[in-house]
């Protein structure tokens, strides 16, 4: 789970450290920057421990680019602390960290297995090294018999796959992808996300951005849900989608009766089903009374909030519509 912290105080990590929580990979507190007299992100904190998949979500222009690029010494804040690593500036640990930039590019004459070589050596991996590694991942990843080609050769996906290999191919211990599905296939969008679940499993802390709510619902441990440069929710998945209630469906052999006295103020009917929030009381009682009142229950189901009804609920209905304006259709997987 993330943990909550003042980092005005940075020994705090070690106390959790001993408290046994794990320790974190991205501490931030109260990042703020403008562009020419525009706030794009203001007074955001997030904290990640290591080992995690996070997702920061939100539509295009909220801030996401922005606040990783924050995180990782690529531009500075105006405003606020930031720790990535253990190390307070992440320049130090540079040589740790992975960075697929939303804005893709390759040397189009590079062969798939030299553009790998040189990103790697970009964060300091010996550039013979590089080379070899880069080969094992192409073969590895079903992409050998590309390995000498040029990257202008490639399809599109294939050249975006070598970018993401050239992101592992140091073996850092942080990755952060900025929009990593955007370009990608069903079939790639779903080796990227079973590539993103051996990492964290292998320990490495996996941060991506995106604005397509289905990746971040089933790969991400927490989510850090940004709109208009702000987070108005940054925690655990189940957290978020518990902000609404179960939804319950009820569909009943009698019309009418005492027993409707049990249904919620919200109750709606849609032909033969009644739709309503699940009572704080639960569904003891309600059930109680339905059978008591010969209701005859037919069927009953209770269905829990989806992230997209959390992010509804948490950043308003104009951030979710910009959200899905966003989303082509072939990536809403």
């Amino acid at each position: 789970m993330v943990m909550k912290m003042d980092l005005g105080n940075w020994s705090a990590a070690g106390n959790a450290a001993e408290a046994g929580d794990k320790p974190l990979a991205i501490e931030a507190r109260g990042l703020i920057k403008r562009f020419d007299g525009f706030t794009a992100v203001d007074g955001i904190d997030l904290t990640v421990e290591e080992g995690a998949i996070y997702g920061i979500l939100g539509p295009n222009g909220a801030g996401k680019t922005t606040t990783l690029r924050m995180l990782l010494g690529i531009i500075d804040p105006d405003k606020g602390v930031r720790r990535v690593l253990g190390h307070d500036s992440p320049h130090e640990v540079a040589h740790a960290i992975g960075y697929l930039p939303e804005e893709r590019g390759l040397y189009p004459a590079m062969r798939a297995y030299e553009a790998i070589a040189f990103v790697g050596a970009l964060r300091g991996l010996p550039l013979a090294e590089g080379r070899r590694r880069a080969r094992l991942l192409l073969e590895e990843h079903g992409l050998g018999f590309a390995a000498d080609r040029q990257i202008r050769q490639l399809s599109k996906g294939m050249a975006q796959q070598v970018q993401i290999l050239g992101t592992l191919v140091h073996k850092p211990r942080l990755v952060v992808f900025d929009e990593p599905f955007s370009g990608l296939d069903a079939l790639n969008q779903g080796r990227l996300e079973r590539m993103m679940r051996s990492l964290a499993e292998a320990g490495t802390t996996v941060i991506f951005s995106t604005h397509v709510i289905a990746h971040a619902e089933r790969l991400c441990d927490e989510v850090a849900i940004i709109a208009g440069g702000k987070v108005p929710f940054a925690g655990p998945v189940d957290v978020a989608r518990d902000r609404i209630r179960p939804q319950v469906r009820l569909e009943t052999r009698m019309q009418d009766g005492e027993w409707r006295r049990a249904l919620p103020a919200d109750a709606r009917r849609e032909g033969n089903f009644w739709y309503f929030s699940l009572p704080e009381s639960g569904v003891e009682p309600l059930l109680r009374a339905l059978i008591e009142g010969e209701a005859g229950i037919l069927s009953l189901s209770i269905e829990r909030a989806g992230l997209h009804d959390a992010f509804v609920a948490i950043a308003g209905e104009a951030a979710a519509k910009a959200l899905e304006e966003d989303t082509p259709e072939e990536e809403r997987q």
